[in-house]
């Protein structure tokens, strides 16, 4: 008997219809003869209410009482999805993120998932129940309860996944795949029908915003095989999977963009060894992912270094460097909150020259300038204006051909 993890996103669960289109999904599948646990977020903008509730009483929000108000969306899904398949004739029970075994460290508002004791869930399966899980949510070493930050349910789908050993998860969202670009932009963007971890990892790094990062690293890490649906048309989506190394990858995968960071520029440091391993260590102690890194010949002695962080992170960077700033004898501390990035991902890459040459040739022939270049072995990423980034998507995606 194969055993399907099924989650379920707040699009999806965003009203009472959905949750019945849901639950007639799920019950299908239980009676195909398929074990299901199902993972669900909050219904559709429950959170951001939920949010915006806390916002208009208080503005101190204590981390701790903001996990535990923000758990509730998710069990509000959970409950009524239940009831919703109790009305089908199946056999379901719900469990809050902490019942099923999330255990995480002990960081509120973006904690980490340590260990599942996913017992309980073993039980309701070998019972014949179906086990509705909350997602994004767990509970701390110190008996606290939890939230997995964004994305968090994606999260708890694969350690669910691969903690009962599944044969695979299904993450269902109002798309119905990965696609080569944003089909919002790109009306020609091609669904893709089996996508690389590796490739997937560094579409979602770079802006790609159908499976969070953590989820497909989680699944990456435990071989948990992933299957991007729509949950409104239940088609077929994309799968991915380990890389097939016997076939010869495309060239160019997806073309990604990300309109959600900031560019922070630190002028004036004194250009001598480990300057700025203070910097970097002060930001990484206050939890603030940098991503593109670009330090400036050195002039005189002394030399910029400029880099990109989330935009919610930027008052926080601002404020942790420009504290450093006068000890390191380093100038202003300047931001830019108006820059995009645009990647090209693709496992091709590695084995195919001229990528870079024909990314900043096609950049070039519309203007568009390139302030900052970022790369791995399978994706080139470019800051450019953040009011350029779509004409960047569009004219990238036709000059590699990803429409064909």
């Amino acid at each position: 008997m194969t055993l399907v993890v099924q989650k379920f996103g707040g699009t999806s669960v965003g009203d009472a219809d959905r949750i019945r289109a849901v639950a007639d999904h799920v019950a299908r599948t239980r009676r195909n003869g398929d074990d299901v646990v199902v993972v669900v977020s909050a219904m559709g903008k429950t959170t951001d209410d939920l949010l915006r509730l806390a916002n208009d009483v208080s503005s101190v929000q204590p981390p701790r009482e903001l996990d535990m108000l923000l758990t509730s969306g998710e069990r509000v899904s959970m409950s009524l999805l239940v009831m919703a398949l109790a009305d089908l004739g199946i056999d379901a029970v719900s469990f809050t993120g902490s019942q099923a075994g999330i255990i995480t460290d002990t960081t509120h508002t973006r904690a980490t998932i340590i260990e599942v004791r996913a017992e309980r869930l073993r039980e309701a399966l070998k019972a014949g129940r179906v086990p509705v899980v909350a997602g994004f949510q767990g509970v701390s070493t110190d008996r606290d309860v939890t939230t997995l930050g964004r994305g968090g349910s994606d999260t708890t789908a694969v350690a669910m996944a691969a903690a009962l050993g599944a044969d695979a998860c299904e993450i269902y969202t109002d798309v119905s795949g990965v696609y080569s670009a944003d089909p919002r932009i790109v009306p020609g963007a091609r669904r893709l029908m089996r996508v690389s971890f590796e490739e997937m990892l560094d579409i979602a790094a770079s802006g790609g915003r159908v499976l969070s990062l953590r989820s497909v690293e989680f699944a990456r890490n435990h071989h948990v095989p992933l299957h991007v649906r729509s949950s409104f048309t239940w088609e077929p989506g994309t799968w991915v999977v380990e890389e097939d190394v016997s076939m010869e990858q495309p060239v160019v995968t997806a073309i990604t963009h990300d309109t959600s960071e900031a560019k922070v520029t630190v002028t004036g440091v004194p250009d001598r060894p480990g300057i700025a391993a203070p910097i970097f260590r002060a930001l990484a102690d206050r939890k603030v992912n940098v991503d593109t890194i670009v330090q400036n010949t050195s002039l005189h002695g002394t030399t910029d270094i400029s880099f990109t962080v989330p935009k919610v992170d930027l008052a926080t960077s601002v404020q942790t460097v420009g504290s450093l700033a006068p000890e390191l004898g380093a100038g202003e501390v300047l931001t830019d909150d108006t820059i995009a990035k645009v990647s090209l991902v693709g496992a091709g890459m590695r084995s195919h020259p001229g990528v870079s040459a024909t990314m900043f040739e096609t950049l070039a022939d519309a203007g568009i300038n390139i302030e900052m270049i970022s790369t791995s072995s399978i994706r080139i990423s470019c800051v450019v204006r953040a009011d350029r980034v779509e004409e960047a998507v569009r004219i990238l995606h036709a000059a590699f051909e990803l429409s064909d």
